[in-house]
């Protein structure tokens, strides 16, 4: 199984904010959808950052509540890793877990097409066991 058939159940629509936007403004986005993480887009619709939950909280420890007047290129990650639609759900939960990532940006031609969380890949797997389960009873029923 690969990641076309996440954003296939789930969709296309991500939540996005330019690197100029303020860490307050994206704590509320964040919060208003109920997200954990928010991909950043330059100019050209390029993907140039992705910021999480625990990057702003880890700005707001480090400086006050100063910090949420920032702009969020402040505490982006920017060298963000991804994944197209063709990785296979294995592969994208092997790197969330070696890199502790809980969220990875699908990118298809150099342009944003998705979004997968770690809840996204555990849903996909619990999914699958049970249809596995399904299959083997079908079979030993015979």
């Amino acid at each position: 199984m690969n990641i076309s058939s996440i954003l296939a159940g789930k969709g296309n629509n991500v939540i996005t904010a330019e690197p100029e936007a303020s860490l307050g403004s994206v704590s509320r986005t964040l919060a208003e959808n109920r997200i954990g993480a928010i991909v950043i887009l330059d100019g050209n619709e390029k993907v140039c950052g992705i910021v999480s939950e625990r990057d702003i909280v880890r700005q707001v420890a480090a400086r006050g509540a100063d910090a949420l007047d920032q702009p969020i290129s402040v505490c982006m990650t920017k060298k963000v890793v991804s994944c197209d639609r063709q990785s296979t759900i294995d592969e994208v939960m092997g790197i969330m877990t070696r890199n502790k990532f809980r969220h990875i940006p699908v990118i298809e031609g150099g342009k944003l097409a998705g979004i997968i969380s770690i809840g996204d890949v555990v849903k996909h797997k619990i999914e699958q066991a049970e249809r596995e389960a399904e299959e083997l009873k079908q079979y030993i029923a015979g």
